[in-house]
């Protein structure tokens, strides 16, 4: 499996109850599903052998496969959690203002005092600052404090096993063992993500193999136990994802009266300089930026906040498809590297779940591609939303109302 398929894979979990683990799996494993067979099902002992036989083809010790499946067996669990279809109903102001509380501003800023010359070295060696790593710490664990309690050995065999999606789960199963050799890993004991997610900023085992970095100078890469090891690792990571160095991420900003809302969106990136002629304006006065292509994006509608987002965005993306988890994230990063709190506006309301099945419908019929009907305002209902507002003469802000659902 590639690296970009490994990070679409991956997850956040437990953040404090705010969104369970399952919908963001969910979104990640669709992203990422490939049609390459691979082995699967049957008789589980025989099953391991054959997951043993491919480690050591691919350089693991036959005593480390030995170590890492020992003991293995299927947790159904972790099946019904694969299976189960989570619902992400929360808006950004109402899950914004629940995961960037105050009281993780406050945390956040005693973690990045309290390992300043790891998050220096982290900003240094890969070019990534202190809020953005802080921001994804704090999001994906509460800084290690909810890390999961899967079995991550027995988690990635009950779903390589499981015929369902095994391309998947096969290669961080492989990876796991590659773990086990380097004395990074206790199979019988280390614990995580029920999709197999490890440590303070859950990473999947081949993305540890690949970006791990020893913080501490145990001669260990341990991202469970470590924070110098699980910020640089995640640092490595994130840089991969093609972050560039002094960049911005997002930007909050004020809006005219008027703009030409159809222009608005990601996949709509046009240079920053223009959307400062259009009267698009930074809160924060920083117009340095007016080179990079940005995109302005609505969360909740023009009367909502308003955000420019840069390339450096993308990693977000990268990170986690969710709309309204990226963007959180990007603005809990800028929190913390001293952004004022958003301007709320007064967003119109949106539609509830009855009223968003029913606009999905009518988008559906007039030939839209909007994926499930099933009351989410994913990106294709945003896109077909803001396409129909645009014919109907409405601001094309994306953002479904009860006013459009009456026009269709």
């Amino acid at each position: 499996m590639s690296a970009a398929l490994a990070r679409r894979l991956a997850l956040a979990v437990a953040f404090t109850g705010c969104l369970a683990s399952t919908v963001l799996a969910q979104s990640r494993l669709q992203a990422g599903q490939s049609t390459t067979p691979v082995a699967c099902g049957g008789d589980f002992s025989a099953f391991l052998a054959g997951v043993k036989a491919e480690a050591v083809s691919k350089g693991a010790s036959a005593s480390a496969a030995d170590e890492a499946l020992a003991g293995a067996q299927i947790d159904q669990k972790v099946l019904s959690r694969d299976r189960a279809q989570g619902v992400f109903r929360q808006t950004f102001l109402e899950f914004s203002q629940r995961t960037v509380s105050q009281g993780r501003l406050d945390i956040g800023r005693q973690k990045m005092k309290q390992f300043a010359d790891v998050f220096a070295r982290a900003e240094k060696e890969f070019g990534v600052p202190s809020g953005i790593i802080t921001a994804f710490w704090a999001m994906e664990t509460d800084f290690g404090a909810f890390q999961g309690d899967f079995n991550t050995r027995n988690a990635l065999a009950t779903l390589s096993h499981d015929c369902r999606r095994p391309q998947l789960f096969r290669p961080q199963l492989i990876s796991l063992i590659e773990m086990v050799q380097h004395g990074d890993l206790n199979p019988s004991t280390n614990t995580g993500a029920w999709a197999g997610e490890i440590g303070q900023v859950q990473m999947l085992p081949e993305d540890i193999i690949a970006f791990g970095v020893d913080g501490d100078g145990d001669g260990h890469v341990n991202v469970k136990g470590s924070s110098p090891d699980a910020i640089l690792t995640a640092a490595k990571f994130i840089q991969s994802l093609g972050f560039k160095a002094g960049q911005p991420w997002i930007q909050e900003v004020a809006l005219p009266e008027n703009l030409p809302w159809e222009k608005s969106g990601l996949g709509n990136e046009i240079p920053a300089s223009e959307w400062f002629k259009y009267g698009v304006t930074p809160r924060d006065g920083n117009t340095n930026s007016g080179n990079l292509p940005a995109a302005l994006i609505l969360p909740q509608g023009r009367k909502g906040p308003a955000f420019l987002t840069y390339p450096n965005f993308n990693i977000y993306l990268e990170w986690n498809q969710s709309f309204i988890y990226t963007t959180s994230a990007a603005y809990f990063a800028t929190r913390l590297s001293g952004a004022p709190t958003y301007q709320k506006g007064n967003p119109e309301q949106g539609l509830d779940d009855t009223g968003m099945k029913a606009l999905q419908t009518k988008l559906e019929a007039r030939g839209y591609d909007i994926g499930k009907v099933d009351g989410i305002l994913g990106s294709g209902t945003r896109q077909a939303t803001q396409k129909e507002q645009a014919r109907l003469g409405m601001p094309a802000d994306g953002w479904p109302t009860q006013a459009l659902l009456s026009a269709l």
